[in-house]
């Protein structure tokens, strides 16, 4: 999210031409070299318009969100009006930006690590929505106040959470049809950009370790969706691995993300290396920097839209 924030005042220069790569997109915005991804999303269709509920379900009208996962879910079913109070994340906006502008403006109950229970009794909610809870105290205390929901906050199982959301919300039907569309839309994203003819390198920057997001890890859930492939020494069977060889980084083109800004300073003097400069996807200008709150720490239907709108962008792509 760091690296969001210290690119979000730069402007990314988008153009398709009319040569033997009429489906290239050139991006000028970059960091250490990498064509930067994301700055000019648009986010004000990122949340449905309002789904229906299941017929005989509850149907609240006062949700209480705990974190971004669950409001993900929220705004993938169109119930992001109803949210009485929302913790709130760490970084620069109160919800992940990838959400939309209201969404950032809804009453808050305090930091996700910390809810503030007075705030939460005095939304009158009629559910509260969240992955999991931030202290063992809490469940209790919020089942006191209305019906509590915890789904799981593992991204490895994020498409169960989501129908898990759906359902809390008496919504199960709406949830299901949102996730089919979603993998149809990734399996007809796939054919039109020829998916199947790369593969994708997919790296996460942290302060002081640089590793493999696997195919396990949300993005790499979503390229498979969408039928990216990975190199070899990335189909790793956990969903994120740390690497000493920088040549595990290899892929005919690699999508890199930052955690944080000690993250942001790690993978950029990772970046300006001579190992990192002997890759062919470096040497080929083929190096994109993602969204971290998207790629890495997104947990929902619409964070995984917004990385198929990124492979659209870039994978038949290259830095200018």
């Amino acid at each position: 999210m760091a690296a969001t924030a210290v690119l979000a005042g730069l402007t990314a220069c988008g153009s398709t031409t009319d040569d033997d790569a009429s489906t290239i997109v050139r991006t000028t915005t970059r960091i250490a070299g990498a064509g930067v991804v994301g700055i000019e999303r648009d986010t004000r269709a990122a949340c449905a318009t309002p789904t229906p509920a299941d017929p005989g379900a509850p149907d609240p009208q006062r949700i209480v969100v705990l974190d971004s996962a669950a409001m993900d879910s929220v705004c993938a079913l169109g119930l992001w009006e109803r949210v009485v109070g929302a913790a709130t994340g760490s970084g620069d906006t109160p919800q992940p930006s990838y959400l939309g502008t209201g969404i950032s403006e809804l009453p808050s109950i305090g930091p996700v690590s910390n809810p503030d229970m007075a705030r939460i009794r005095e939304a009158a909610p009629e559910l509260i929505l969240g992955s999991a809870p931030a202290s063992p105290e809490l469940a209790g205390q919020l089942n006191a106040v209305a019906p509590t929901v915890f789904t799981g906050g593992d991204p490895v199982f994020w498409k169960a959470q989501f129908l898990a959301s759906g359902k809390a919300m008496g919504r199960a039907v709406a949830a299901q049809q949102a996730l089919d569309s979603y993998l149809a839309d990734a399996a007809r994203t796939g054919t039109d950009i020829d998916a199947r003819l790369t593969q994708a390198s997919v790296i996460l920057f942290r302060s002081d370790t640089t590793a493999i997001e696997g195919p396990g890890s949300f993005s790499g859930q979503v390229l498979a969706d969408a039928g990216v492939q990975r190199p070899p020494y990335q189909r790793i069977d956990v969903a994120s691995k740390d690497i000493d060889n920088l040549g595990d980084a290899e892929g005919d083109l690699i999508y890199v993300s930052f955690d944080g800004s000690d993250g942001l300073t790690h993978g950029t003097e990772v970046m300006e290396s001579d190992a990192w400069h002997e890759l062919g996807a470096v040497t080929d200008n083929r190096v994109f920097a993602v969204e971290d709150e998207i790629w890495n720490a997104g947990n929902g239907l619409v964070a995984a839209r917004a990385v198929l709108t990124d492979l659209r962008a870039t994978l038949n792509g290259y830095v200018n």
